[in-house]
């Protein structure tokens, strides 16, 4: 039994390195590696923020189907208040797998964005086809925190968004983006 770290330089270090090296050889020439992508998730503030729009307008919904048929026609009408109910349970559950679903990726030429629950759907913008990148917020978003970044390219099917940024996170990305846009566009 061999003792040591890996990184050892005495007899079975080198023994072990030039075991390496002839499973290298007979295996043939090396395949560069491409590394995976390291995909970054969606902030919870956007699942909040869509869960709470969520639970106002089906509530409001549920009192208006079944609350005020029930107080001016007849008690047994309260019962659709269930239906808006139940679309509100539903509605929350895929909502969570929604937010799930979204991610995006910075790689060394491109920009990946995967979302999707069903049907996935992965996008990949080439740095140097970015035209303009955009940070929007509206006025809910701002009030949970949140910024999205819109990406735009000369073909219109593959613009892109990242909804429900930190904000920081949302100008670091436009800011990025840009300069890499820049940069892979300067030879065009």
């Amino acid at each position: 039994m061999e003792t040591g770290s890996p990184d050892d330089t005495g007899t079975a270090g080198a023994a072990r390195a030039t075991r390496a090296a002839g499973a290298a050889d007979r295996a043939g020439p090396a395949v560069p590696v491409r590394d995976e992508p390291v995909w970054t998730g969606l902030p919870p503030g956007l699942l909040h923020m869509r869960r709470l729009l969520l639970v106002v307008w089906l509530g409001l919904l549920t009192l208006a189907a079944g609350v005020l048929p029930a107080l001016f026609l007849d008690p047994a009408w309260a019962a659709l208040a269930l239906l808006p109910l139940a679309l509100m349970a539903w509605g929350w559950v895929m909502l969570g797998r929604n937010w799930r679903s979204w991610r995006y990726a910075e790689r060394a030429d491109d920009l990946l964005i995967s979302r999707g629950v069903l049907w996935r759907e992965e996008t990949v913008v080439p740095y140097g086809r970015m035209q303009l990148v955009e940070v929007t917020s509206g006025p809910v978003e701002r009030h949970f925190g949140l910024a999205s970044v819109q990406l735009h390219t000369a073909a219109a099917a593959t613009d892109a968004t990242i909804p429900g940024l930190d904000p920081a996170e949302a100008e670091r990305l436009r800011d990025r983006l840009t300069e890499l846009g820049e940069a892979r566009s300067a030879g065009l």
